[in-house]
């Protein structure tokens, strides 16, 4: 292969953005310009000498635009391989002339179908046909061709045009993947769009994921595993994928994982509210009516795990918020909010220890709706050889539907409790127990291969805390053992799905126990 002179560039551009400043650099370059229809008249405006389409092909644009590149006099330039005397020979035969750079960015579909009210001929018309087809054809022949796509390519372009006198084979070969990306994830978004309605909209007969590269993390799981965050184009709502990292050195993938579970945790409540996780799991958070006393309870829920744990908060962090972060005998690796005041950044950044190693991110307004329908919030997982394809666990079971199933029904304080431990338990890895006081967390337990060991591991981090506390499972009890623990470390009130054969059983521990139960009918695993 090797350089690639561009003496001729192809421009059809439906985004101007940056349009008018490459033609420039091209033209100072010595690249002769054809463009279409509306690219052709902004350069024409600017005065930039370029060729119609028309012109170079000898046949007009006809209905209404629709037709115009799809020639096979533009396509013949584009497809012809330089290194094949055949081709080259007939290009000179037919009269055309190589086209050696191909500029082209699609019809806004994608923003399009985003606008309210769109009729489905609107979507339709901004179908591209024509810009699929050049892109491809350029991406396929990129030995001999440069295909450029994304506006933010430009610099690197007529960089490499100055520098080196044309574009070298990384750089092709880079831009002609990125060709095809984009092409792959034009098409999936208008087959997602025309198969509303007919079939099974959550679960298609083929998918096609929209992941784009965010980073190539330092490592996967461990040093010896490679790791790299993807983001799925056109995602709403809060992400730690698509954060602003405001300070720090480079996450790794371990921290993503535990700063995606913080804060799908923290975008549950409303009221200020604190999440510290550790390995996918909470093991620490809580409510208040205020952030700093939200951290603080939630820290000292498990200071021991809490120990250099990733923190998700759900409101602005101020500076009270901060010097509660960094007091003594405290360290978190990262933090993710909705935003940071800058008196906090600093706190957060100049304290020695702290300024080295925490990291911020900022994700924005948390508040925003959770929809099981849209691509973007399906959640997929791989498998080997395969992938897993589900809708999200959207909220909790609606609160009059729970029952009260024991003889005692719960105080206002527990409902309050049992209100707050079933969210966090649905956060919690199956088997999940979670012991808590005053919208607080006071024992996990989380990924037991039985409930039994899980209630036992909850109420001994819980201690003499777990007297008067609350206590949910994510699952019901297949035995009465689970509730037996919880009434001898003295649990006062428990909520579960139901549903086992030996519900009475359980029913049954607790009225002995005088404990009152309630029964959410909804279970909430988290493998």
């Amino acid at each position: 292969m090797g350089l690639v002179r561009v003496t001729r560039a192809l421009l059809s551009v439906s985004d101007k953005l940056g349009l008018v400043s490459f033609a420039e650099g091209l033209r100072a370059a010595g690249v002769d310009l054809i463009a279409t229809g509306r690219t052709h008249r902004v350069l024409q405006g600017a005065g930039i000498p370029a060729v119609e389409v028309a012109e170079f092909t000898g046949f007009p644009e006809i209905l209404d635009g629709r037709v115009k590149t799809l020639h096979p006099r533009v396509f013949a330039a584009i497809l012809a391989r330089r290194d094949n005397e055949q081709h080259m020979k007939t290009l000179a035969e037919l009269g055309i002339p190589p086209i050696d750079m191909v500029v082209v960015n699609l019809y806004p579909f994608e923003w399009t179908i985003a606008q309210g009210g769109v009729s489905l001929q609107e979507a339709v018309e901004q179908i591209d046909i024509g810009g699929p087809s050049l892109v491809r054809a350029a991406a396929k022949n990129f030995e001999h061709v440069v295909v450029v796509t994304d506006p933010s390519d430009y610099a690197e372009v007529l960089g490499e045009l100055e520098q080196k006198g044309g574009i070298g084979d990384e750089l092709r070969r880079r831009l002609a993947v990125k060709a095809f990306a984009r092409t792959s994830a034009y098409d999936e978004v208008i087959f997602r769009y025309l198969a509303q309605g007919t079939q099974r909209e959550w679960a298609p007969e083929q998918l096609v994921s929209r992941l784009r590269l965010r980073s190539v993390l330092r490592y996967g799981e461990n040093a010896h595993q490679k790791g790299a965050l993807y983001v799925v184009d056109g995602y709403e709502g809060p992400s730690v994928a698509t954060a602003r990292q405001l300070h720090g050195k480079q996450l790794s993938y371990n921290n993503v994982l535990d700063l995606d579970a913080a804060l799908r945790l923290a975008c549950e409540f409303a009221e200020p509210a604190a999440v510290v996780v550790k390995h996918q799991n909470p093991c620490g958070a809580a409510v208040a009516d205020n952030l700093p006393d939200a951290f603080i309870r939630a820290y000292e829920a498990d200071p021991v795990s809490a120990y250099g744990c990733v923190l998700a908060l759900n409101q602005p962090v101020d500076e009270a918020t901060a010097e509660a972060i960094v007091a003594e005998g405290r360290f978190v690796e990262a933090i993710v909010a909705p935003m940071f005041q800058h008196g906090a950044v600093d706190i957060l950044t100049t304290r020695p220890t702290w300024r080295k190693n925490v990291r911020l991110l900022e994700v924005g307004p948390l508040a925003y709706s959770v929809r099981a329908d849209r691509p973007s919030e399906w959640e997929l997982r791989s498998v080997r050889g395969g992938a897993l394809l589900q809708t999200p666990d959207v909220g909790t079971s609606d609160m009059s539907q729970w029952r009260v199933v024991t003889n005692r029904e719960p105080t206002e304080q527990e409902w309050r409790d049992l209100a707050f431990a079933w969210v966090v338990a649905k956060h919690v890895k199956s088997n999940a127990i979670v012991v808590a006081r005053e919208r607080t967390t006071v024992g996990v337990g989380a990924g037991q291969m039985n409930r039994a060991d899980a209630v036992d591991i909850a109420v001994r981090k819980a201690g003499d805390r777990a007297r008067g506390a609350v206590l949910a499972s994510d699952a019901f009890f297949p035995f009465r053992d689970g509730p037996d623990r919880a009434a001898q470390a003295g649990i006062t009130a428990i909520i579960q799905p139901g549903g086992s054969k030996r519900d009475q059983e359980s029913i049954d521990a607790c009225n002995e126990h005088g404990i009152a139960m309630v029964f959410t009918g909804r279970r909430h695993f988290r493998h």
